[in-house]
């Protein structure tokens, strides 16, 4: 028997049940990844749990992200694919793709994946309750006109695309949340921004045939990563037939017809038949009651979270996005996993946030786990780099220039590898597997004693020897 529903037994039958006066043991906010591995866990627990929800069970990553988000970046290298099968004797005459057929293939798929997320709440024993949810005070949820108690509320209501108020006609842009479900292909599109959704996206519609303008007011792309993966991927954008705007934003977006003037804040102007912002994303507390209940937010209304994922109200919680410590989805179900064993299995877990892998679906692929080269010389001081770059050997045979990137970064005194990074075909597949590596400690010597398989890209991670001259030692030197 779990530990809660036995507990819950033996105050029963003593008549002690503290949790009686409530409606609910759990009452979670928010069925996504987070929120339902937390809900069906401490539901498996005996606890009782309510799990409230406005849209559909599944939350972005299965509806609005990942998912749908992936299928697309596979469905957009078919195209590609074909070109390279030139080189190795295929033909392949009159191909077409049909845009709506896709859209219709990723609806099917999503919605056999909101029926497993509401089957697991169901198989769990939860209690569905569609509706906004909002907070009234500590132990009480609104949703609409009923009112709902539980010993404890969890917060797993995620983020939402952010477009900038200073933009003028942003009434006409659309976001990843619309681009996912457009009805047909535009012919010209503009992406403003400069992170991963943004080049994410410039990459589907590149290879889906759209003449594809990248708008952003950095430098390159992907600021926060590591510098060799900014350029590589940079170059490659641009070898893709990407256009790349630097330094550049929008002032003001004219509909003329059925397409768009953007005009730029340098004075020119792209004309397009989209226009997407992929700015970033903001925690989605708005309106939730939070603040007003006590809950403190930080100044971009993520709630703020100890290490328990405890708010400062002691009985409400928080997990995922809508924390902004990591947003990833794989760590949005670490931390609800570690909420249920901790709050209602008596086992108490942290979620672990140091070294995630994380990967980037751009074209070509980003995958990367540890720290970047900036980071590790803030860190430790003294480190040795090494970087290859590659052409992959698919590519051997056929006029495909992409090239990629592999770097691995290491602390000299203890000769741990602290970061890898790479950019390239099957980047992220091959990181998660460096991702155990660089978790559980590993040195560079470590890596040089490990036979590489042959002949693949993963090898040149086990093969590289040479160090990047420290450009500030050579520099003292001079």
């Amino acid at each position: 028997m779990a530990y809660l529903s036995r507990v819950r037994q033996i105050r029963t039958e003593q008549g002690t049940d503290p949790v009686s006066d409530y409606d609910f043991d759990l009452i979670t906010i928010g069925a996504g990844s987070g929120g339902v591995r937390a809900s069906r866990l401490a539901a498996s627990f005996g606890a009782k749990v309510a799990v409230i929800e406005e849209m559909r069970e599944g939350g972005t990553c299965v509806l609005r992200g990942c998912v749908p988000k992936k299928l697309f970046v596979y469905g957009s290298h078919f195209g590609h694919d074909l070109e390279d099968g030139a080189g190795y004797g295929w033909s392949a005459d009159n191909v077409r793709h049909d845009w709506p057929k896709m859209i219709a293939a990723k609806e099917k798929e999503l919605d056999r994946l909101h029926g497993i997320y509401v089957n697991l709440l169901e198989n769990a024993g939860a209690t569905r309750i569609h509706g906004r949810g909002t907070v009234v005070d500590a132990h009480t949820v609104a949703v609409g006109d009923k009112r709902y108690t539980a010993e404890k509320i969890l917060i797993a209501v995620g983020g939402w695309p952010s477009i900038p108020e200073s933009v003028e006609g942003k009434e006409h842009v659309i976001t990843s949340n619309e681009a996912l479900e457009l009805p047909e292909r535009p012919d010209r599109i503009v992406i403003v921004g400069s992170g991963f959704i943004a080049v994410e996206f410039a990459g589907i519609f590149n290879s889906f045939g759209s003449e594809t303008h990248l708008v952003y007011r950095a430098d390159k792309v992907l600021r926060g990563f590591d510098e060799d993966v900014r350029n590589t991927l940079t170059e490659e954008l641009t070898k893709k037939g990407m256009h790349l705007h630097s330094g550049v934003l929008p002032d003001r977006i004219e509909k003329v017809g059925d397409a768009y003037k953007v005009h730029m804040n340098d004075g020119s102007v792209i004309e397009a038949d989209q226009v997407m912002y992929a700015t970033g994303r903001h925690p989605n507390t708005k309106g939730l009651g939070l603040a007003e209940a006590g809950v403190e937010l930080d100044r971009n209304g993520a709630i703020k979270v100890n290490e328990w994922s405890q708010t400062s109200v002691p009985s409400i919680f928080a997990v995922g996005d809508v924390t902004n410590r990591i947003n990833l989805t794989p760590v949005a179900i670490a931390e609800g996993h570690c909420f249920a064993e901790t709050q209602f299995n008596n086992n108490p877990r942290q979620a672990d946030h140091s070294d995630v892998p994380s990967a980037v679906f751009s074209q070509p692929p980003i995958g990367t786990v540890g720290l970047t080269e900036a980071e590790a010389r803030e860190i430790y001081g003294a480190i040795d780099v090494y970087v290859a770059g590659f052409r992959p050997m698919k590519y051997t045979l056929t006029d495909n220039p992409e090239r990629g990137m592999q770097k691995l970064i290491v602390d000299r005194a203890s000769d741990r590898v602290v970061g890898a990074h790479m950019v390239g075909l099957d980047a992220p597949e091959i990181i998660q597997g460096i991702g155990i590596a660089i978790k559980a400690g590993a040195t560079k010597a470590e890596f040089d004693a490990t036979i590489g398989i042959h002949p693949t890209a993963a090898e040149e991670f086990v093969t590289m020897r040479t160090k990047r001259p420290d450009p500030e030692e050579r520099q003292a030197a001079e």
